[in-house]
Parts: structure tokens; C-alpha cells; sequence
């Protein structure tokens, strides 16, 4: 399955100029710090979840239900895979002395939530959509298990039930128990639910804008470690992606829908889970923003090379 590039650059570019706007908006003070976090908050609980759970087709039928498994599947077997390549390049010689548990988060974890769903969703359209609902299952286990991990050093009740407990894996399980079900709410909770979800898209853009609006370009381009861990992850995870499943003979949708997302940039998460688990959080939320920046570059190329 071939991305049309015409029809992905024209989307790509009005995801720019929503981007633009978060930016101008961060410059113009009209959103502050806390705003935007209470944004993020309520993307990562109610918003999004609230798109993924509309996601589903109204009526079952066998080929979405495959495309859903699969994307579980091909999710599961990339991050495992990520895992094991992030230990073997982010190792403590080469990282000695800070970055390398935040550098292997960064190679590991990308914007699929906040970026991926609107490129995705614009992109293939529902079809892609199914196939990305069950990989974001696969992607949010692992955030918030081994994610959370690799700051604490530690495995934990509480580290359990942030996976039981969280939406939108929650959204995605119980839409798709009515898919299988052939079961139907009523026309106006979906319509609420979808008007709540549609909301998705520019809002997680226009954080991502509000974050590069209060980044030292100049500075941080200069630290050399943080660049190339943003380049690795830009080019070795959509490559790794692609060719592996192209190997294991997954469908065409799930593949493109896959290596799209892993050359997505680094997860705006990273920043959150620094503060929050102890990590260095000045530089990984520098890192987000490298990678976000390197993207505008990557993402396009990458998707040229391996898709086009």
C-alpha cells in the first residue's frame, strides 16, 4: 500500500500551519505553561480516547477485524524489537554519565498519540485508523510499563494498574467489545463522543507548537549527543519498521500505517516522565524538540523512500 505523496503533503502542510499557530500562540503568551498541561491532560483522558473509541466501524466485518489484530501484532513485535535495539545503542560507554535511559525512551517511544493519530486518521483514512488502534494498544502497554521502568528502576502495583486504568487502552478495548458484538449506543452518545473526539487532532497539534515556541534553537543544536539520538530514532525506527514486517509478510495497510508512525519524532511524553519518574527533564524535553524539529525533514524523506 503506497502513500499518495501529493494528498500526504497537503495534509502534512496543514498540520503546519496548525502547528504554526500553536507556536504564534506560545509567543503571544496566549497559552501559558499550565494551560497547555492541562491541554495535555485532558488529550491523553478524554479526547483522545474519545477518537479511538469512535474508531471502529458500525457494522462487524471480518476484514477490519483483522487490520485490528494485526496492527496488535505488528505493534507488539516493533516495540520489542526497539527495546532490544535501544539497550544495544544507548549503552552506558557510549552514554556514560546522563541521557541514557531518557535517549532510550526517546529511540522507543514516538509522537503516536498526539501526532500519529491526525496523520494517521488523515492519511489512510478509517482503514488506517483500525490498524492503528491496535497498535497504540501495544505502544501505551509498553509506555506505561517499561517506559515508566526505565526511570524508576523498579516494577510496582501502581506501575500495573496505570496500564489497567489507562483510557484510552480502555477506549480501544471497549469499542472494540461493541465492534465484535454488533452492538450499537445510541446515535446521539456517538455523536457526542465523535464531536469530543474531532477535537483531537488540532488540539494535540497546537501543544506541539506551544512546546517549540519556548525552545533555544541555537543552543540546542550545539549538544551533540541529544542530535543524534534524535537522528537515530528518526531513520533507524521507520527503516527497522518497514523492512521487518515487509519480511513477516504483514498486510500492506499495516505496514504503511507502522513505518509512518515510527518516523514520527520523539514522544512530547518524555518530557512529562522525566519530571514526574526523576529523570533529566530540561534536556528530554530539549530532545522532544530536536526531534520535532528534525522531523520536518526526516518524515517526509523517509516516507519518499519507503513508501512513496
Amino acid at each position: 500500500m503506497q502513500i499518495e505523496l501529493t494528498q500526504f503533503y497537503i495534509r502534512l502542510g496543514t498540520i503546519v500551519l496548525i502547528l504554526i499557530l500553536g507556536f504564534c500562540l506560545g509567543k503571544w503568551k496566549l497559552i501559558s505553561t499550565s494551560t497547555n498541561k492541562e491541554i495535555t491532560n485532558l488529550l491523553l483522558t478524554v479526547f483522545m480516547p474519545a477518537s479511538l473509541f469512535v474508531a471502529f466501524p458500525d457494522e462487524y466485518d471480518e476484514n477490519s477485524l483483522g487490520l485490528f489484530f494485526s496492527g496488535l501484532v505488528a505493534g507488539i513485535i516493533i516495540m520489542a524489537l526497539l527495546i532490544i535495539i535501544s539497550r544495544i545503542f544507548f549503552n552506558k560507554w557510549l552514554f556514560k554519565g546522563g541521557l541514557r535511559y531518557e535517549s532510550q525512551f526517546a529511540f522507543i517511544f514516538n509522537n503516536a498519540t498526539f501526532l500519529g493519530y491526525p496523520i494517521v486518521a488523515s492519511t489512510f483514512g478509517p482503514t488506517g485508523v483500525i490498524a492503528y488502534c491496535g497498535f497504540i494498544i501495544a505502544f501505551n502497554v509498553a509506555l506505561f510499563s517499561y517506559g515508566i521502568w526505565l526511570f524508576e528502576h523498579k516494577i510496582s502495583i501502581k506501575l500495573f494498574k496505570s496500564i489497567v486504568t489507562n483510557p484510552n487502552i480502555l477506549a480501544v478495548l471497549i469499542g472494540m467489545i461493541l465492534f465484535l458484538t454488533n452492538l450499537h449506543l445510541p446515535s446521539f452518545v456517538m455523536d457526542a463522543v465523535g464531536f469530543v473526539g474531532g477535537a483531537t487532532t488540532p488540539l494535540s497539534i497546537i501543544c506541539i507548537g506551544f512546546m517549540l515556541s519556548h525552545a533555544d534553537f541555537k543552543a540546542l543544536f550545539k549538544k551533540w549527543r541529544l542530535v543524534l539520538t534524535a537522528a537515530v530514532q528518526l531513520i533507524v525506527g521507520p527503516v527497522v519498521t518497514y523492512f521487518v514486517l515487509t519480511w513477516l509478510k504483514f498486510p500492506a495497510e499495516v505496514i504503511s500505517v507502522c513505518t509512518l508512525i515510527q518516523a514520527l519524532p520523539t514522544a512530547t511524553s518524555l518530557g512529562l516522565f522525566a519530571t514526574k519518574y526523576g529523570g533529566n527533564n530540561i534536556e528530554s524535553s530539549e530532545l522532544v524538540t530536536i526531534s520535532t524539529i528534525l522531523s520536518v525533514v526526516t518524515m517526509p524523506l523517509m516516507i519518499l523512500i519507503l513508501l512513496g
